[in-house]
């Protein structure tokens, strides 16, 4: 693999193949930075074919890299990108999510601040739970939040820390709301529902949506605020390379859609005319479903992030026929 020459600096990439994780390489690759230290462990499922195209110097393995963190054996790093975490809402294992998501990233923050490294890190909007507290990345909301599942609750942790501690005014945070795109395949259920929603009608011509269980909300009316990964990426690396937006911040668009929207505009994408059934959700979810979240985005815009956000109509048809469509 290449080795660039325009600085001895390394840029690491934890999360390396994962969905947001290999959009930010290859963006950086785009952007000229190819010295970059790849970790990820590939298990036995697809994600290695996120690799494919990439250039990095080197990859290691969680273990290895954690290891060479508290060792203090990594080479100079200029910005860490730490966007690899258990991401599964439904992960039961508290013991694991602590050490995964939020012991590894507070050893990973430390040593960034001890070494002169800039720390951009993913929270997720699972902080957030069912929104009663709102859905602003203000400091003041944090200790407000209740997430639903332990998943959040593992992301809350370190942000709770890093507040605490007057850390936020150093390093940067990233509550990711419903993110999609390309090289999101591997991730099971986790897919996002636009990614399900093509294979569904590819195999049967409809769509599947949960019905609402709350008055308030027609079947298929409940809201996310879903983001295209192009633009988690522009995010990301904007933090990267702008010391100024460090803090908390949302990365969302600002606008509720709901599923039915996102459905039409996948059926729209693919030239089909939509048809959507309405299933139960099961009975475990309902207590924890979401039914309304939108980014508040003030706070992002603030630190000089100026770029207009891909609507959903637009984003879901660039992942369609520019990807989904090609296999």
């Amino acid at each position: 693999m290449k080795t660039s020459t325009d600085s001895p600096a390394w840029t690491v990439v934890t999360g390396a193949a994962g969905f947001i994780g290999r959009n930010v390489v290859a963006e950086l690759n785009r952007r000229g930075v190819e010295r970059i230290l790849a970790v990820d462990d590939l298990g036995s499922d697809e994600r290695w074919k996120n690799l494919r195209g990439l250039t990095f110097e080197d990859i290691w393995t969680i273990a290895k890299f954690r290891e060479a963190v508290l060792a203090n054996r990594l080479p100079p790093v200029q910005t860490v990108y730490h966007l690899g975490a258990c991401s599964a809402t439904t992960e039961t294992n508290a013991s694991y999510l602590l050490d995964n998501n939020t012991q590894y990233t507070r050893e990973l923050c430390e040593w960034c601040l001890g070494h002169g490294a800039r720390f951009v890190y993913a929270s997720s909007a699972a902080t957030y739970g069912d929104g009663a507290q709102s859905y602003s990345d203000a400091d003041e909301t944090t200790p407000t939040l209740v997430p639903l599942n332990m998943y959040g609750m593992s992301k809350h942790l370190f942000d709770l820390w890093a507040l605490r501690n007057g850390l936020l005014g150093q390093i940067a945070g990233l509550k990711y709301f419903n993110v999609y795109g390309p090289g999101e395949g591997h991730k099971g259920d986790m897919r996002s529902v636009i990614h399900k929603a093509y294979g569904q009608i590819r195999e049967t011509g409809t769509v599947k949506l949960f019905k609402s269980y709350r008055p308030e909300y027609r079947d298929g009316e409940q809201v996310r605020d879903f983001v295209f990964v192009k633009d988690a990426v522009d995010v990301t690396l904007f933090c990267g390379e702008n010391p100024q937006a460090s803090g908390l911040f949302n990365c969302g668009t600002g606008q509720a859609r709901s599923w039915n929207d996102l459905a039409k505009a996948t059926f729209a994408a693919m030239g089909l005319e939509p048809k959507i059934d309405y299933i139960e959700m099961p009975v475990s979810l309902r207590s924890k479903y979401q039914y309304f979240t939108q980014a508040e985005m003030g706070k992002l815009r603030a630190a000089g992030y100026a770029q207009p956000f891909t609507s959903l109509e637009d984003g879901i048809r660039a992942y369609v026929q520019g990807d989904l469509a090609k296999g």
